[in-house]
């Protein structure tokens, strides 16, 4: 059911134009019918059948079909001043960016005012055009109708078929790549991250600074001054030689536990300072010197993250060559999907 909201209509202000929407639309169905009875009159099937008829009535359109062009470009002259119409009424609104947008958009309206018999098929168009002005604003709904939800579904199939191919494809070229010795992991260091370094060693060593801030803060650290004592507290207690304090007469369990408490704020203070004192210099140095010469020498390593590049890839064409409207369609196809028709009020559509 195609529906039609009169509330919308309201609120859109468009009453003229659907009225002028209207009678464009029977004009359009009035000439493309012709258009298919003047095509069809030139047969001599159809005229023997007239004849069979009505003799007068093959007579009497034979003039007609003669001056078939000039009754055609009567109705292209009432489209071409409806598209002018329109088109001066875009510029006034403002509808798109530069005054000449119009006819490039609506090329189809101008296409089929040609009165030639390829060009005429462009008026069909015109159709949808109008039908979906109105649908734009609500005033019908298209969403309702069986038509409207088969060409979608069969839209969308054709679309996922498509662009799954030509990623698989996409992928499938850069797995040979990769197979073939493609230096990805030296080009991802070199071209990445070797311009962002700069960045990177700040923004680490901001990181790291906050961090020792946040440890050393009586109330957001205490988690892992907390860590550190039942830690240092558990080395303690496991150290025969700190352990054989408590023998000591009186004061060996309080030598035990100044000791613990001295180690542990040592431990804390050496770990907030470490990160405190992490510039951005030192971490570039630690870099060049550490990880970026790990990085750039180790074959293996350089094969390892290429295997896990090439796995991923492969798990990714798995999931995008999977047709996933095949299992929305058995959805839609089930038995249960009688009941969700019950309650949906845009059932999907028959097949």
């Amino acid at each position: 059911m195609l529906g039609f909201n009169r509330n919308n209509l309201n609120k859109s202000h468009e009453g003229p134009w659907l009225l002028l929407d209207l009678v464009m639309l029977g004009l359009l169905f009035i000439n493309l019918i012709w258009i298919i009875f003047d095509s069809l009159y030139s047969t001599e099937i159809v005229k023997q059948s007239l004849a069979y008829v009505s003799e007068s009535l093959v007579t009497g359109y034979a003039p007609i079909h003669k001056n078939f062009l000039l009754i055609d470009l009567a109705f292209v002259a009432v489209f071409l001043t409806e598209f002018c119409l329109r088109w001066i009424v875009a510029v006034v609104k403002k509808t798109y960016l530069r005054w000449y947008f119009f006819p490039f958009i609506h090329f189809y309206d101008l296409i089929g005012c040609i009165p030639l018999g390829a060009a005429r098929i462009f008026r069909f168009l015109r159709i949808f055009s109008i039908l979906h002005r109105l649908h734009k604003y609500e005033i019908i709904d298209l969403r309702r109708t069986a038509l409207f939800r088969f060409i979608a579904f069969y839209y969308d199939v054709f679309v996922e078929e498509l662009s799954d191919r030509i990623v698989v494809k996409v992928l499938s070229d850069a797995q040979k790549d990769i197979a073939a010795g493609s230096p990805l992991v030296e080009d991802i260091t070199q071209n990445v991250l070797a311009s962002r370094l700069p960045v990177i060693t700040r923004w680490t060593a901001s990181v790291m600074s906050h961090i020792g801030e946040s440890i050393e803060h009586n109330d957001h650290g205490e988690s892992v001054r907390q860590h550190v004592s039942n830690s240092v507290g558990k080395a303690v207690t496991g150290n025969p030689q700190i352990s054989s304090l408590k023998l000591v007469p009186v004061l060996g369990s309080t030598i035990e536990r100044t000791l613990e408490s001295a180690v542990t704020d040592i431990v804390t203070q050496s770990i907030v300072n470490l990160l405190k004192d992490m510039t951005p210099e030192k971490i570039d140095d630690f870099v060049k010197h550490g990880i970026g010469r790990f990085s750039s020498e180790d074959e293996a390593l350089d094969d390892e993250v290429l295997a896990v590049v090439n796995e991923c890839i492969e798990l990714i064409k798995h999931h995008v060559s999977q047709q996933r409207w095949k299992s929305e369609f058995e959805e839609k196809t089930s038995p249960s999907a009688d009941l969700i028709k019950q309650t949906d009020p845009h059932p999907p559509p028959k097949l």
